[in-house]
């Protein structure tokens, strides 16, 4: 992850709303684009400085912290 420009992790968004923490994320490292994922959600295990998953719950709550990968 050394070579990840930007701001590579949002604790502070545990527990927001995953559409606040994607703008967010999106504005304080404009080298990512963020995604909301629904919990259970099967995704890809491969590592990319370009995307950060949110994870959400069934109410839309940030339920792991945002970074990149």
């Amino acid at each position: 992850m050394a070579d990840c420009r930007g701001k590579s992790s949002w604790p502070e968004l545990l527990g927001a709303r995953g559409q606040v923490a994607e703008e967010t994320i999106e504005r304080e490292n404009p080298y990512v684009d963020a995604e909301i994922v629904l919990e259970g959600t099967d995704v890809t295990g491969d590592f990319l400085c370009t995307r950060v998953r949110v994870w959400v719950n069934q109410g839309g709550t940030v339920t792991r912290v945002p970074r990149i990968g």
